[in-house]
């Protein structure tokens, strides 16, 4: 049975949301525990090697045995299905940095900050960058709910940078998590500019972390410049990050979210979580605890509402103009 492209798109949606929103408070959860940030880094590109890089090589191979010389371009010794330039610059942005800033910031900030700032910034970053790169027009409704975001987030942003002043460092958490959604909003733009399939897209990121990552926190852990929890940590832990980090948000929600890229477009896309920053932060306060402040909810609700704004937009232009040209 085949489904219609915009039946992917939904399910793509709800698979991405559903995942995003457990990576949240999943990812706060461990940095209670045993792991490092960059422990559950490895974890992560670790788990979702075995899954795709055996794919990769058997997609690259199956191109040259059907049009041999005429194949598109591969690259990391046939491990990416990519030229090696698009592998190194999704893969930077949307393998390495976006996982290593993530996980640092839970060491620093509590999800419920998470959910406002990652999630909830992204748009706005994507929108930048789209405008940017893709030549795409801001409208002014549009820009009236980045600028929703941007209140909300300095409503997060702001309370933990004059805590700073009394020692607190939750305000490293929240620079962390927004430079993680900068990271992500540009490999999204970046997949949208090079036209990547979803898989595709997520097998290179992926190969492009194994290849660069794993030798580099070896040394480091080696030379003692890096801290390894991993020898410590119950086997139970390790494979449950292997599977979730690695399985889920590499994997599933990677090839999730690159077909909603395909489908929607970099802007709507990121503007369809909207339902992420309030699942999240209502998750962490039922299953982690945290406390919800006013400006946590305040800043929810503005955020929550500059991507409506945004999705409404986009949802309402195609009628508009059907009705236009009717």
């Amino acid at each position: 049975m085949r489904f219609s492209p915009r039946t992917i798109g939904l399910l793509a949606a709800v698979v991405t949301v559903t995942i995003w929103t457990g990576f949240i408070i999943i990812a706060r959860a461990s940095a209670q525990r045993t792991l490092t940030p960059f422990d559950i880094a490895l974890l992560r590109i670790v788990g979702a090697s075995l899954v795709l890089l055996p794919w990769g090589w058997w997609i690259v191979r199956r191109r040259h045995a059907a049009l041999g010389a005429s194949a598109p371009a591969s690259s990391l010794a046939g491990i990416s299905p990519l030229p090696l330039r698009t592998t190194a610059l999704l893969g930077s942005f949307g393998g390495l940095l976006y996982a290593l800033l993530a996980y640092s910031g839970f060491f620093h900030a509590p999800a419920t900050h998470a959910a406002v700032l990652m999630p909830g910034s992204l748009p706005l970053w994507t929108a930048l960058l789209a405008g940017w790169l893709l030549r795409d027009h801001i409208t002014p409704l549009r820009a009236a709910g980045l600028a929703l975001i941007v209140a909300g987030d300095l409503l997060v942003g702001g309370r933990s940078l004059l805590a700073a002043f009394s020692g607190g460092d939750v305000w490293k958490g929240d620079l962390l998590f927004m430079l993680a959604a900068s990271s992500w909003a540009t490999y999204s733009v970046l997949a949208r500019r090079h036209a990547v399939d979803a898989v595709q897209a997520t097998i290179a990121i992926t190969a492009f972390a194994c290849m660069v990552y794993l030798p580099s926190y070896a040394l480091l852990v080696w030379l003692g410049a890096v801290t390894s929890h991993l020898a410590q940590a119950p086997w139970s832990e390790i494979a449950f990050q292997m599977l979730f980090q690695g399985g889920g948000s590499v994997v599933v929600s990677g090839i999730g979210f690159t077909r909603m890229i395909q489908h929607y477009g970099p802007v709507r896309s990121t503007m369809i979580t909207a339902l992420v920053p309030g699942l999240s932060a209502v998750g962490a306060v039922v299953f982690l605890d945290e406390p919800m402040h006013w400006n946590l909810v305040a800043g929810l609700l503005l955020v929550t509402a500059g991507i409506l704004v945004g999705v409404l937009r986009k949802s309402q232009a195609p009628a508009v103009a059907a009705k236009a040209a009717s």
